[in-house]
């Protein structure tokens, strides 16, 4: 992949300064969502502060419904070829005892995959370019425009050189995080917000032995191996964040090796024989939130809209989902946008309260193992569910 701070294909150079879409965020849900407004033949403009190769902190784990989703897409050999590991297999240890629970063949996915963000982000960067999309890296979202009704017609960015532009489009979508500028502008207001959030640091180790994704839990900790490219495993270890604040002092390191004693000591045993490549990295979390995702001339998706406490490992997925939910809304030859757009939010939030509740419990770290089981089961049951939603999309429009 070559870096440049612009990308656009041939036919979308010589498109005029007006788009028909302005998504602001370069990330899954942003890639993806201008990938499919492209696709169905939409002039879309992506803006991203950031530089095209800048690594993001990430679960990196694909759920069936976002495989399911970059197969269909044409998306999953990039996966594939560049070598990250299928996953047919979960190991769950709850405290001394594990559960390993296979993946079976279902809505056409027999494995899952936790791609680095370095390869998933360009990938679908890629295929937004080339199916026409135009893409500006190192381009800061600083306001957006309004007309006189309030309605939303744009922003204004400035570029890589340091200079204030303007972009005008029929829509802008935020997908530019959780701090987003689009959602703190429009006053996007929420109507779920979660209580409980999780302190998490993670690295990168080889020489690691592994059998597929392995979670490890115990009273007020838990921990992951979760094997990703280049032969390496992310290992991972988190807290509640108020725990985090009030006990953990130290650098990354040193508190690191608490957690992960506490969480898993048989891997903290093999730790010191593993390689560690780069370097920890870690967030102390905040409470999730399901936000409104639409109103005159906006939208939102991926974190700007819904988020949920990494514990449970599927905003990527959400990211993906919520994408093709918000293209196949603005692509709709019929009846009102408003209503399309509405009819976004109902779906999403149809396929996002339960999970969310579901998250937010087990990231307060308020259970018991038992309780903690339960927990877990009900979410793999939702995925199920959410996996044959995403399956049974009539996608011929939006994916062709």
């Amino acid at each position: 992949m070559t870096v440049a701070l612009i990308r656009r294909s041939r036919t979308a150079a010589s498109q005029p300064a007006t788009h028909d879409a302005i998504v602001v965020g370069a990330r899954v849900a942003g890639a993806a969502t201008a990938m499919l407004l492209a696709r169905a033949g939409l002039r879309v403009l992506v803006l991203d502060r950031a530089r095209p190769d800048a690594d993001t902190l990430s679960t990196h784990a694909l759920m069936r419904g976002g495989v399911l989703q970059l197969r269909r897409w044409g998306l999953l050999d990039g996966i594939v070829d560049a070598g990250t590991p299928p996953i047919r297999r979960t190991i769950i240890h709850y405290g001394n005892d594990a559960e390993a629970v296979d993946i079976s063949a279902r809505a056409g996915v027999d494995a899952l995959y936790n791609p680095r963000r370095t390869l998933l982000d360009p990938l679908l960067v890629d295929a937004a370019v080339a199916a026409g999309a135009e893409v500006r890296f190192g381009a800061d979202a600083r306001a957006i425009h309004r007309d006189g009704s309030g309605r939303v017609t744009g922003v204004a960015y400035r570029d890589c050189d340091g200079r204030t532009r303007s972009a005008h489009a029929a829509i802008t979508i935020g997908a530019d995080g959780p701090r987003s500028l689009i959602a703190r502008t429009v006053h996007a207001r929420d109507h779920m917000s979660g209580q409980g959030s999780s302190a998490m640091i993670y690295g990168y180790w080889s020489g690691l032995s592994v059998d597929g994704d392995e979670w490890f839990y115990r009273p007020g900790v838990a921990a992951g191996l979760i094997p990703t490219n280049g032969e390496h495993v992310g290992v991972w270890v988190g807290t509640a964040t108020t725990r985090f604040r009030a006990e953990f002092e130290g650098d990354l390191e040193t508190v690191f090796g608490r957690l992960l004693r506490q969480a898993a000591p048989e891997i903290a045993a093999r730790i010191p024989i593993a390689r560690h490549d780069g370097r920890l990295r870690g967030h102390l979390g905040y409470a999730g939130y399901l936000r409104q995702p639409w109103g005159p001339g906006w939208a939102l998706v991926g974190d700007a809209g819904y988020l949920k406490d990494p514990i449970t490992a599927h905003g990527i997925t959400d990211a993906l989902r919520d994408a093709e939910l918000l293209a196949r809304a603005i692509t709709a030859t019929v009846g009102d946008a408003a209503d399309e757009l509405a009819a976004y939010q109902r779906t999403r939030d149809e396929l996002s309260t339960r999970m969310f509740a579901i998250t937010d419990a087990v990231a307060s770290y308020a259970w018991d193992l038992p309780r903690l089981r339960d927990l877990l089961i009900e979410q793999s049951r939702e995925m199920s569910r959410e996996a044959l939603a995403i399956a049974a999309l009539d996608h011929e429009a939006i994916a062709a």
